[in-house]
């Protein structure tokens, strides 16, 4: 084990946290506006009682970013966790399906499955985890019966009460960081150097959500606004009729 630099943890981040910013900003340049009219439910607006066109549309933007960025950030966590395990346990990225992270310590071979939160799938996604852990230890054994293979759910944020899942184990924010850096602090060490260059980013990105907030208020207008009000018909016969 080799105690892990922080000032390696802030290189990574900083060098590494911009492709975030593009990801989120080039999501955002891509949009159509039809196509999250198309995804989204439209009675639940009516319900809601949103009146005003561009109301609707940052709701729905918002909703579409908030989906995308969860993504986006969470591949960026997974490649620091990586990288952060990489220098103090010489692991290194799984070829297994479904597999982010293998690596030795305490004469057992982990084999890591890394998520964003602990409230992250429902009972199928988990069952395909645990799919995915039988299938990686039946191959990994092959030619050594004997080899200790442990299975973790690593969380990047958030708690978990109970570690022991039976077939896994779940380890969140601090207990998965330490984990798999031996840093019981880097979990705090880790969001300094996150806000490199944040601000200047996501000054550039307000500035990219008005211009699509705007047209796509304008383009919604003209398709769904009828006498100054949104007309519901049309977006539900948009949202759901049956093509002819």
């Amino acid at each position: 084990m080799v105690t892990i630099k922080i000032e390696d943890v802030s290189a990574y981040v900083e060098k590494h946290i911009d492709g975030f910013h593009k990801g989120r900003l080039e999501s955002l340049k891509t949009l159509k506006l039809k196509n999250i009219l198309k995804r989204k439910n439209p009675y639940l607006f009516k319900a809601k009682n949103v009146l005003l066109a561009q109301d609707l549309v940052r709701i729905l933007l918002d909703a579409y970013l908030s989906s995308q960025e969860e993504t986006i950030f969470g591949n960026f966590l997974e490649g620091l966790a990586i990288f952060v395990n990489e220098k103090v346990y010489n692991g290194w990225k799984s070829s297994s399906q479904g597999i982010d992270l293998e690596f030795n310590k305490d004469n057992a071979r982990y084999i890591v499955a890394i998520k964003s939160g602990p409230n992250w799938g429902n009972s199928s996604q988990i069952e395909k985890m645990l799919d995915n852990f039988n299938k990686a230890k039946k191959i990994m054994r092959t030619g050594n019966q004997n080899l200790n293979v442990v299975a973790i759910n690593g969380c990047c944020y958030g708690r978990n009460n109970k570690s022991d899942k039976g077939q896994y184990f779940k380890y969140c924010g601090q207990n998965f960081w330490e984990f798999i850096s031996g840093n019981a602090d880097l979990y705090l060490k880790i969001i300094e150097p996150l806000g490199h260059t944040a601000r200047a980013k996501n000054d550039e990105f307000q500035k990219e959500y008005a211009q699509i907030v705007n047209s796509f208020t304008l383009e919604f207008s003209k398709t769904f606004v009828k006498q100054g009000e949104i007309d519901w018909e049309a977006l539900v016969k948009f949202n759901s009729a049956e093509s002819k």
